[in-house]
């Protein structure tokens, strides 16, 4: 039985590994791709939009003055399109995990742990929304904490994403923060949960700790 256990378990790991490994790849394939829109199509429309610019000065006032306004606007749609495209592209290529790792690895003012347990399709607004507020977190904790740990848990439950931020500031440190509390920062962190139709908590029992629920219905 327990030979069969650390079976399940090493295949469970194996998939969720190899799962990984084609979400990364997905997401660098994605960056290749808009590279190569923007250096590519992109640079051959900024070129014919100049030589359209050119022709138009030179036949601006004959027959072709027409055809080479309607040309202008094509190109200059189709540009705006492509800048579009790559913009939406470069936006599904975050990789929300790399990205927490990374403030997380970099923090310096405490250690700062980050324990990670979402899936591979959360909403592109789900993404900018967590990494804005835990970066606003991590910077409360540096200006008005004396904490000396603090932790990032994202998690994905069936019908939620929670993210909860905490420390383990002394009173004294969380008396010091009361202030921040009603500032500008929780609020701008609230209007973001809000926006989510999700739900926002502050709690200061032995630390300071933000407790941040989404509902998945809010994902459209």
């Amino acid at each position: 039985m327990e030979k069969n256990r650390l079976l399940r378990e090493k295949n469970q790991s194996i998939l969720e590994k190899q799962d990984y490994e084609i979400y990364t790849a997905t997401l660098r394939e994605r960056n290749r791709i808009a590279r190569e829109i923007h250096d590519n199509v992109g640079h051959m429309l900024s070129r014919s939009i100049l030589m359209v610019g050119a022709m138009k000065a030179v036949h601006g006032d004959g027959s072709l003055k027409d055809a080479l306004y309607q040309l202008e606007d094509t190109l200059n749609a189709a540009m705006t399109s492509v800048r579009q495209s790559v913009h939406d592209l470069h936006d599904e290529a975050i990789n929300l995990k790399e990205v927490l790792e990374s403030l997380a690895g970099e923090y310096t003012f405490c250690d700062a742990r980050l324990e990670y347990d979402m899936g591979y399709d959360v909403p592109r607004e789900i993404r900018y929304g967590f990494i804005a507020i835990v970066k606003e977190a991590l910077n409360n904790v540096m200006k008005h904490s004396n904490a000396t740990q603090v932790w990032v848990v994202v998690r994905e439950h069936p019908g939620l994403y929670q993210l909860v931020i905490e420390d383990n500031g002394t009173t004294e440190g969380v008396k010091k923060r009361a202030e921040y509390g009603r500032g500008i920062g929780i609020r701008n962190m609230k209007e973001r949960v809000d926006a989510f139709g999700g739900n926002l908590e502050i709690r200061t029992q032995k630390g300071w700790r933000i407790y941040i629920t989404v509902p998945k219905k809010a994902e459209g």
